[in-house]
């Protein structure tokens, strides 16, 4: 199987292997969205040799019954693997794996496998989603080499069909997103697969989707992030405040904490790049975070190309009420049988640190959904050029709302032999709300005392 195909529009693989920045869209080529290309630009048809079907449109919105609660059937779960990755046969495989899939085999040889089911392309969106895409490509741009982007206010999916490796890493931080309001657990378990459970409560708002702002008097904002911890006890009641922009460079993010135990806010520059990220004992950055966020500025990024991979994908089983925390936890990597694995094609974007910068990771490697634009696994290599983590991002997509998003993600730390896992939240009251209306008092500074009360 070809291991490199050519990328959207018909450019030629030296372009996208130089990291070139290249000339705006032509016609012709924003003409492919919604033709040869889905409206989001991905490959509409499938592969040649059947195994990822055609694009048809997604799964529609009653694809399965609502449970309650923001709970929602799984359509697929009725299907069984067509065969299983394992260390004793994922030689055969290799050429649709990535470094850190075959690094876990090799470091979890007994235990580590991947279930692969037949491909489904569950992913659509809604039409005002296919709207404005094509109303708006090839009119982002990217500014400061590449670290911003400007002519793009609110937008998603700013290089819809994408001519540098900054370009798909800046689809990854402009997909479509919703408000939301969630509940959910991590833990980091230990190599005898030991951990303890860390409730984390979100809120998210974006300008344009909330009533009181008005988002064209901030352009270069993205998003509004709250984040509160509310077990265990130790931690509960600090919270983190995250107003991030489109040009960091111009308006770098702006980040708050409010210390429970010192009862005081303060600014949190820590909070961005390879800074800790909450409660996660050095096992994950800050921008580790859903895959990767924030500015792209420290790195170099090389578009390698797209490839055919299996990748965890259509993660119903690990939404599914009432799924055990610790049935899906254990030594090592999470449990095999709550995975769903199907070959799809991503783009590899690959950054390396830039001369005169500085991160704990030298290099990233990223495999990027062609259909939602998401993250789906990264490899992480140390300055001497080790593979040192490897993250998965399971993505499942919530029909009902028509969007995307992580069902758990895990980043495994390979020479440690522990990894961290979060999203988890089948065992909580209600699963993510997409209804949320927040208010822009509530992402104040001055709102985080009141929120962090134990």
């Amino acid at each position: 199987m070809q291991k490199t195909l050519l990328g959207a529009g018909g450019l030629a693989l030296s372009l996208l292997a130089s990291g070139v920045m290249a000339q705006s869209l032509t016609q012709a080529q924003i003409d492919q969205l919604g033709t040869s290309l889905t409206p989001v630009g991905a490959e509409k048809a499938g592969n040649a040799a059947g195994t990822i079907p055609e694009w048809t449109g997604g799964l529609p919105t009653n694809a399965g019954k609502p449970l309650g609660d923001n709970f929602y059937e799984n359509p697929l779960a009725g299907q069984q693997a067509e065969f299983v990755i394992n260390a004793q046969n994922y030689q055969q495989y290799k050429d649709n794996l990535t470094p850190g899939q075959v690094a876990m085999f090799e470091r979890y040889p007994e235990t580590f496998r991947m279930p692969v089911f037949k491909t489904e392309r569950t992913v659509g969106y809604p039409q005002e989603v296919y709207d404005q895409v094509k109303q708006t490509a090839g009119q982002a741009k990217l500014v400061n080499g590449g670290d911003g982007i400007s002519n793009f206010s609110h937008g998603t999916f700013a290089f819809p069909i994408p001519q540098s490796g900054v370009e798909v890493i800046w689809n990854h931080n402009t997909r479509y997103r919703l408000n939301v309001q969630r509940l959910y657990m991590q833990a980091i378990p230990q190599t005898n697969g030991s951990y303890t459970l860390i409730k984390l409560e979100e809120e998210v708002g974006y300008p344009n989707r909330m009533s009181d702002v008005d988002a064209s008097t901030m352009p270069n904002t993205l998003l509004f992030f709250k984040q509160r911890v509310n077990a265990p006890a130790r931690l509960a009641g600090n919270v983190l405040l995250v107003h991030d922009t489109l040009d960091q460079l111009k308006e770098p993010r702006m980040a708050w904490v409010y210390n429970a135990g010192q009862r005081r806010v303060r600014r949190a520059p820590q909070v961005a790049y390879d800074g800790p990220g909450t409660a996660s004992d050095g096992m994950r950055t800050s921008d580790n975070f859903a895959m990767y966020n924030g500015a792209p500025d420290r790195y170099n990024w090389k578009l390698v190309g797209k490839k055919e991979i299996y990748v965890p994908y259509n993660s119903g089983k690990l939404t599914e009420r009432g799924a055990q925390y610790s049935d899906v936890l254990q030594a090592g990597h999470i449990n095999p049988d709550y995975t769903r694995f199907e070959l799809h094609r991503v783009w590899e974007v690959q950054g390396n640190v830039k001369e005169g910068q500085r991160h704990i990771y030298a290099q990233r490697n990223f495999f990027v959904d062609e259909d939602s634009w998401m993250i789906n696994l990264a490899d992480h290599y140390d300055g001497r050029g080790t593979l040192w983590r490897v993250g998965e991002g399971h993505i499942g997509f919530n029909y009902a709302n028509q969007i995307p998003g992580y069902s758990i993600e895990t980043l495994y730390d390979l020479l440690a032999g522990r990894y961290i896992a979060l999203g988890m939240f089948t065992e909580e009251s209600y699963a993510p709300n997409f209804d949320y209306e927040p208010n822009y008092n509530q992402f104040t500074p001055a709102a985080l005392r009141a929120s962090g009360i134990r």
